[in-house]
């Protein structure tokens, strides 16, 4: 029997036309296959719905992760998802299930940090469930955000002629993963550790990842941009996904993707080029979208009036033909449809 990764998993489990039909007759306006689903609530409401669950030794390990940044970062990605919409979260409820070994101090450590993230972003936790199980711990949250009708940004409405933009950096979260693997030291020893200190923004940007919701709420009251993803599986991905949907090409112009110096240094060191943890790292949860090209310096402005950045990384080019990276010298590449993958890494 041949084993399932997690895109073929999603297009499994999408159940066909005649579960699409069910799901626009209950109000289903955007369903499986986007990064929030859409439901109408009322005639003047959106609802976006999302789940994100965090497995042990598949998402996080004690080596990785603090228990703080667990929860913290279960509930990031979660609201990530609303922001990839446009859209403002507003509840969640949360799932866990653990060993009944687990101490307490574990699980209490947990729910600080994903009450911390949950306040920052004024998320409302009304209420969830706990079970014992046999495994390690698993963490699984549900948000329940908002947008008016019709305000939704979806994966599929990029257009010929679009620039395509990101909210920031990007690959940070992939080298801190890989750096944290590397020194192999319990979470509780960091603080002991001098050489962790080395890259203390790569393993900020793998353990605490911040959701663009106030960048995904400017993109929606702009009215300038048209297709949104959030940036969970790297941005060839994430590229891939929005060229898909909307039936285009896409050509990312390596010079104008941004890189931190952090992740410079470390690749470098590393001997590994910068670009690859940006192309197919993830969970950076940046936002990647397009907007047309005549308003792409408008937004920008915009943008910079919040104090947000925002950066022109390349152009919607013609009909679907998947993602090219533009070189230094000219010459365009074609980039294969990788990226973080939750059943392989």
């Amino acid at each position: 029997m041949s084993s399932v990764d997690e895109f073929t998993l999603i297009d499994l489990l999408n159940g066909g036309k005649q579960t699409i039909a069910f799901q626009r007759a209950g109000g289903v306006e955007t369903g499986i296959g986007d990064d929030a689903a859409v439901v109408r609530a009322s005639s003047d409401s959106r609802w976006i719905l999302t789940c994100d669950t965090m497995t042990e030794d598949i998402h996080f390990k004690r080596v990785t992760m603090r228990d703080a940044d667990v929860g913290y970062k279960a509930m990031a990605s979660a609201v990530s998802d609303i922001a990839a919409m446009g859209g403002t979260p507003r509840y969640a409820l949360v799932a866990l299930s653990m060993p009944k070994s687990t101490p307490v101090e574990r699980v209490r450590a947990m729910y600080d940090g994903l009450y911390e993230c949950a306040n920052r972003y004024r998320v409302v936790v009304t209420g969830g469930d706990t079970t014992s199980c046999i495994g390690g711990v698993t963490l699984t949250v549900t948000v329940i955000g908002e947008t008016e009708p019709d305000k939704a940004l979806l994966r599929s409405a990029a257009r010929l002629g679009d620039a395509v933009f990101i909210t920031g950096f990007t690959g940070d979260s992939a080298a801190g993963l890989e750096w944290l693997l590397g020194k192999n030291k319990p979470s509780e020893e960091w603080d002991t550790d001098p050489e962790l200190k080395r890259y203390p923004g790569l393993i900020r940007a793998h353990c605490r990842p911040e959701p663009q919701i106030e960048a995904g709420e400017l993109l929606r009251r702009s009215g300038f941009c048209h297709a949104l993803n959030d940036v969970s599986d790297g941005i060839a991905s994430e590229a891939w996904e929005i060229a898909v949907a909307s039936n285009i090409g896409i050509d990312l112009i390596e010079d104008r993707i941004p890189v931190s110096g952090e992740l410079l240094d470390y690749a470098s060191r590393q001997g590994k080029a910068s670009l690859d943890y940006m192309l197919y790292g993830g969970e950076d949860y940046q936002l990647i979208g397009t907007a047309p090209a005549e308003h792409a310096v408008e937004l920008q402005m915009q943008f910079k009036e919040a104090g947000l950045p925002l950066y022109l990384i390349g152009y919607v080019h013609g009909k679907h033909s998947g993602v090219r990276l533009v070189r230094s010298d000219g010459s365009a590449v074609p980039l294969a449809k990788r990226g973080y993958n939750h059943f392989t890494g």
